[in-house]
């Protein structure tokens, strides 16, 4: 197999070749046709989350079919069609594993940060985890989907039934909820980079009422809020933008800090929450809205050795949607 692999954080990844990975008990081997690139793997190449595992191979938004499979395994096949998402494992028995929490757990594993992900060729995964997808279909488009669009539904369920609805940060999770929301009959206001007319343009395209900078002022109080964005400064704008009573939900797995902020802010029952990580009951829930809704990913394909060049583009904010790896 080929990998592009990071060694060392803050280092660009480098391709390798490695003997083909071998399933275990319970584990299923995917050759993977297209991986998406998330912002999730610009913090685990900056070296932004702990614990990180290396080398590691990032990449958590693999679509691909099945080659081979590990023992005890149920309900799956070779030549399958499937999805690796973010969330590889969790233990099943700590209290949020029970609760039906497990996107707590206190032990889980996540591809692409402390198992190898799918910037390579192939990529083992805990058969558990894996969502079977239709056989029909493209996997370029698909692979956003794994991250973007789980996260982005799992964070639009928090924010509430709202009519409208903030989005800060209009990249790949954005230009995906920004469809479904439309769908549910949400009017939608985007807020991007100032001046950044291209990205406001898009989110016009996919039906926002209104487009700005994150630093304006929408002309009407939303309901909620979802920050995509890992830029703390976006909060307090935020907060200020929602009605009272409003939620602001943060979706990304690390921020920049928060600035200070006044009360005021947050008072008249205003909330403040976080997303972390997804369940397997949120795949299945949004994967059964994918058709319904008509969700078009906007994608912009690298071959796998242009993995560099991917995430460099995503820091710069040169994409409009999702960048795509396809081996």
């Amino acid at each position: 197999m080929q990998a592009m692999v990071l060694e060392r954080t803050t280092t660009p990844l480098k391709l390798v070749e490695r003997a083909d990975p071998e399933p275990l008990d319970g584990e299923v081997r995917v050759r993977v046709a297209a991986c998406g690139v998330c912002r999730t793997d610009l913090h685990v190449v900056d070296g932004e989350l702990p614990n990180l595992k290396l080398p590691i191979i990032p990449g958590h938004e693999i679509v691909g079919h099945i080659d081979r499979i590990g023992g005890n395994v149920e309900a799956l096949a070779v030549g399958m069609r499937v999805g690796i998402p973010w969330l590889g494992r969790t233990c099943g028995y700590c209290p949020y594993c029970r609760s039906g929490r497990e996107n707590l757990c206190d032990q889980p594993l996540f591809t692409g940060y402390t198992r190898d992900g799918g910037y390579a060729t192939h990529a083992v995964a805990d058969s558990r985890y894996v969502f079977r997808l239709p056989e029909s279909g493209d996997d370029v488009a698909t692979a956003p989907l794994l991250c973007a669009g789980l996260i982005g539904w799992r964070s639009l369920r928090l924010a509430g039934d709202g009519k409208k609805i903030g989005l800060y940060g209009f990249g790949a999770a954005a230009h995906i909820i920004a469809q479904v929301a439309r769908w549910q009959g949400r009017d939608v206001f985007a807020f991007t980079r100032a001046g950044d007319e291209t990205a406001q343009a898009f989110a016009r395209t996919l039906g926002a009422c209104w487009a700005g900078s994150s630093e304006e002022k929408p002309p009407d109080e939303l309901d909620c809020a979802v920050i995509y964005a890992p830029v703390g400064a976006l909060v307090p704008a935020a907060l200020r933008a929602v009605r009272k009573g409003g939620r602001v939900v943060c979706a990304g797995i690390h921020m920049s800090d928060i600035p200070g902020f006044p009360y005021s802010l947050l008072w008249e029952e205003r909330e403040l929450m976080s997303v972390a990580n997804l369940t397997r009951k949120d795949g299945d829930e949004f994967f059964g809205v994918v058709t319904k809704a008509g969700i078009v990913t906007q994608t912009v394909p690298y071959p796998l050795r242009g993995a560099n060049d991917a995430l460099s583009d995503m820091r710069s904010g040169r994409l409009q949607g999702a960048a795509v790896l396809v081996p």
